[in-house]
């Protein structure tokens, strides 16, 4: 057996680091990019993938058929917008959505809490700050893919069969609007479920909490509402029906509840929005982190 003092130290050089140095907005990217990874199952054993898969494919299934229909019927023996006009197909795919954001969020920060990852990304340059932005980033970017993808996959597959909109200029403006309405949804999805997920260190718990939270709210308006006669503008509390809503109103129509104004549409999607990134925020400025 060889001695202590027979050890000897070989090799004393370094080298310096040649690659590139991206500094805080490549870390923000790199877990931005794991962290969509981590949630859509990619390099993760096949029973991750499952539910993305299956929420994935009700999301985009219903654009499938309507494009299917626009081949098979001519425009001028049914439009296909009589079935289901860009504002509401996401009435098609509301349940996808939500269990989507129910499953995103969860695994993207309570995931990282439990296992220990948040305080080996807090010894980074990363700060809470810019952590939780590259979180942020990863659901609603996550969340698009069934909140902006379908829609502009209809009129992408409307447009190669001639019923799509008039124009480039009304092209452009109906792909702006799609694209408006799905960071809308996504945003206040996101922020409402980050701030659910930042409560506990349970992912079950949290996205039941994401589900029954969304679920209830539309009870709870009706009541207000029509059981209660007061305002119509308690319906501002449905949290489930506000973002498809301000959806219709991005698109110049009424929507479901004509009579709430466009600006409190507008009003309580912001809120929903910047209330969740508060709660998250304040829920990781008092965490305690052993490093």
């Amino acid at each position: 057996m060889t001695g202590r003092g027979d050890a000897q130290i070989v090799e004393r050089g370094f080298q310096r680091y040649e690659g590139e140095r991206s500094g805080v907005p490549g870390a923000i990217r790199s877990v931005s990019w794991e962290s969509i990874r981590a949630t859509l199952g990619l390099g993760r054993p096949a029973r991750y993938k499952i539910f993305p898969v299956i929420a994935v494919i009700i999301a985009y299934l219903p654009a499938v058929v309507f494009i299917g229909i626009a081949v098979l019927i001519p425009g001028n023996i049914l439009d296909p917008e009589e079935i289901a006009d860009y504002p509401g197909y996401y009435g098609f795919i509301t349940l996808a959505i939500l269990l989507f954001a129910a499953l995103v969020a969860p695994e993207v920060l309570v995931s990282d809490r439990r296992n220990g990852m948040l305080a080996m990304y807090l010894s980074t340059p990363l700060h809470r700050g810019t952590y939780l932005t590259a979180k942020a980033i990863a659901v609603v970017s996550t969340l698009a893919l069934v909140t902006l993808g379908p829609p502009i996959l209809m009129l992408l597959g409307y447009t190669v069969e001639g019923v799509g909109p008039d124009g480039l200029g009304g092209w452009l403006l109906v792909l702006f609007r799609i694209v408006i309405s799905g960071v809308a949804v996504s945003a206040a999805l996101a922020a409402v479920s980050m701030a659910a997920s930042s409560l506990t260190d349970r992912r079950a718990f949290a996205a039941i909490g994401i589900v029954l939270v969304v679920l209830a709210s539309p009870a709870l308006a009706a009541a207000l509402v029509d059981g209660a006669g007061l305002s119509p503008y308690w319906r501002l509390l449905d949290l489930f029906s506000m973002p498809f809503e301000l959806v219709y109103r991005i698109f110049g129509q009424p929507g479901s509840f004509p009579e709430v104004s466009t600006w409190a549409v507008l009003a309580v999607n912001l809120a929903w929005t910047v209330g969740g990134l508060l709660i998250v925020w304040w829920r990781y400025s008092r965490l305690v982190i052993a490093r």
